[in-house]
């Protein structure tokens, strides 16, 4: 038996496949990477590679086998039909008679449009009879922290969420839900909403901000439309700038808000607090 993780090189993949070496033989890990040469860490420490890209079905054939625990960590790029791309996982999945799939969606309450597409793959997997897991993995941390230059620049956090709040976790919060279901009994057929212990509004993150940094930060909420046109002025595609900002919307709305315990449930601690990845990113 193996446990398969797509997408191993990314932000989420690495962590999961850092926190699998710490609990199974390497061995016994199949990293799924397009690019070998990312992956020559985990290959040094013995964990099996199998170079495959969603975008190439014919890739897929034999990186999974009967009994195999596969987790199907969604695509990034949202311009090449992602519900196609997660679909030649589930097909590989089930052809070879995989043990399970888990797949990394978003919460059941999110309505923005950047939830459509794990809701087709979520009802493909369910239909193709593959025992499955859903990781309704809530907001990252990283997703505001990682990227502090144009805040600290204006001495602003911008966003068209109103007073709505975030329960956000790290990554690696995220990966250790999903290493307890890979490595763990019982969870088949199971949806799991995930979301950090705190909910956090954007007032209080620039607070944080200000108290770690030393400096007046305040937010600035502004209609959606407006940051729109702040994010395409920052380059950013406008229907990647639309998303996010369907996204704020539905923070103001509260849905970015997941009460349900599951994450630190499964992880068997607490989530760590948005303070935690601030810290970490103004020392990076």
């Amino acid at each position: 038996m193996s446990i398969v993780v797509t997408g191993a090189t990314g932000h989420l993949g690495r962590h999961v496949v850092e926190q699998l070496l710490e609990k199974v033989p390497a061995d016994q890990i199949t990293a799924v990477v397009r690019d070998e040469a990312k992956a020559a860490d985990f290959a040094a420490r013995g964990v099996k590679l199998a170079i495959a890209d969603y975008n190439t079905p014919e890739t897929f054939d034999g990186v999974i086998a009967a009994g195999d625990k596969v987790l199907l960590i969604s695509g990034n790029e949202f311009d090449k039909g992602r519900p196609a791309q997660h679909q030649v996982v589930i097909d590989a999945a089930k052809a070879a008679g995989a043990a399970l799939l888990a797949y990394t969606g978003a919460p059941g309450s999110l309505t923005a449009a950047l939830a459509d597409d794990h809701r087709v793959t979520e009802q493909a997997l369910i239909a193709s009879g593959v025992p499955y897991t859903l990781l309704r993995n809530g907001w990252y941390h990283e997703n505001y922290t990682e990227n502090l230059a144009p805040v600290l620049e204006h001495n602003a956090v911008v966003a068209a969420a109103g007073e709505g709040k975030v329960s956000s976790a790290s990554r690696a919060d995220y990966a250790a839900a999903a290493v307890a279901v890979l490595t763990g009994e019982g969870h088949e057929n199971q949806t799991y909403e995930l979301g950090g212990d705190v909910a956090w509004s954007f007032a209080e993150y620039a607070a944080e901000l200000s108290a770690q940094t030393g400096k007046e930060i305040a937010y600035n909420s502004v209609p959606a439309e407006v940051l729109v046109g702040i994010l395409t002025g920052a380059g950013l595609p406008e229907p990647f700038a639309a998303i996010l900002a369907g996204v704020d919307a539905s923070i103001e709305k509260g849905e970015l808000v997941v009460s349900s315990g599951d994450l630190s449930r499964l992880a068997g601690r607490p989530t760590s607090p948005i303070s935690e990845a601030i810290t970490a990113a103004l020392k990076g």
